[in-house]
């Protein structure tokens, strides 16, 4: 995936990326094969055939998407309390961990999967590459809420709206009125002002055309694209491409003011010594991705991934992931930071498309798309 999914602060994976969804380049086949060479040496150093046992005082192999990350000597203290070392396999984006999760599950990649978001959970269940597991750690009960169809093979961790942002102070330079709505970007007065990801090659551009399948349903969506795409719509290959070169508010000074990124993006754009963010998020404009952790089918230490599932909904962990991953803890509980509440709320009606009828129809919705938009 690389860095077309990064996201303020975060490894290339947002990007939660999160690139190369449903397609992947040569290139990045190459890169999974080198990583699925990696997987197999470490899943046969960990334990002879047959021994299930042998795992269970070594290693726990985590295959994540590439943004996954947390502070220095959290995995520690995991290893600490159990006497595991966590060993991490990221071979791409949300997508292309799927992908993979589904071409290896007959020997599968390593024991504990995180990072299958809601575009991607009802296939991760129907391939069967997870397996039931019930946490019984106390934001456990918070997850349960993000359950897909009822199953208990996928255990949300964190969460995150994907949004329109915008550049206030181009907006306030240029005395132009920000937009506000979906239907507003369509307007001649924000003609060639919007970038948005490729939603081919990228997770957040495929949340946003979820969004529009949400807010326009199966029979109109496409009409809006149209619409968008009319008034100087551009398409960058990733996020980081849109929001560091295109957007005049992401760095770089691009010339487009209005950007595909995530509701907690604004307040990494606070300047040093100021007191409140240069961008905003359109909460009217937003997808909510959820991030889910499954024991993988045929796991070699699937008691060791039990574990360290519970312990990524640990306090510890879930008052991390803000400032490691910039997404929302699952936990009700967890410590956010101070400056989320005014500059990084959460959207209160987000747009969603049942899981089921994304694994259904993303396929051909991406054609469609990349018919009207892409040409």
């Amino acid at each position: 995936m690389a860095s077309t999914s990064s996201h303020p602060g975060r490894s290339p994976r947002s990007a939660r990326t999160r690139s190369a969804r449903t397609r992947m380049t040569a290139a990045a086949a190459a890169a999974l094969g080198l990583a699925l060479a990696g997987c197999s040496a470490i899943g046969t150093s960990s334990a002879s055939d047959g021994d299930a046992t042998s795992t269970s005082s070594g290693t726990v192999t985590l295959v994540a998407h590439d943004s996954f990350g947390l502070s220095d000597g959290i995995l520690d203290d995991f290893t600490k309390e159990t006497g595991l070392k966590v060993e991490v396999v990221q071979p791409g984006d949300a997508g292309t961990l799927v992908n993979q999760l589904v071409l290896t599950k007959d020997a599968p990649l390593g024991d504990l999967a995180y990072g299958i978001d809601n575009s991607f959970a009802s296939r991760a269940i129907d391939e069967g590459v997870v397996v039931p597991y019930t946490s019984s750690a106390p934001a456990a009960k918070d997850a349960a809420q993000y359950a897909v169809g009822g199953s208990d093979a996928l255990t949300a961790v964190d969460l995150g709206d994907v949004c329109i942002n915008t550049d206030h102070t181009w907006f306030t330079e240029h005395g132009l009125a920000e937009p506000s709505t979906l239907d507003d970007l369509t307007k001649p007065e924000y003609k060639d002002l919007l970038v948005v990801p490729n939603a081919v090659t990228s997770s957040p551009g495929l949340a946003f055309l979820l969004a529009t399948v949400g807010a326009f349903g199966e029979d109109g969506w496409q009409d809006y694209w149209t619409k968008l795409k009319a008034n100087g719509l551009k398409v960058a290959d990733g996020w980081t491409e849109a929001y560091d070169t295109d957007f005049s508010g992401g760095g770089g000074n691009g010339p487009r003011p209005i950007v595909l990124s995530y509701a907690s993006s604004p307040p990494f754009t606070v300047p040093e010594g100021g007191t409140e963010p240069t961008t905003g998020a359109l909460l009217d404009t937003c997808f909510r991705q959820v991030e889910y952790a499954g024991v993988l089918a045929g796991a070699k230490n699937p008691e060791g991934a039990q574990k360290l599932l519970d312990f990524l909904l640990s306090d510890e962990v879930q008052d991390d992931i803000p400032g490691t991953m910039y997404m929302y803890p699952v936990s009700s509980t967890a410590t956010l930071p101070d400056d989320w509440a005014t500059w990084a709320p959460l959207a209160t009606k987000p747009f969603s498309v049942a899981p089921d009828e994304i694994t259904t129809n993303r396929e051909a919705w991406l054609a469609d798309w990349s018919e009207i938009v892409i040409g």
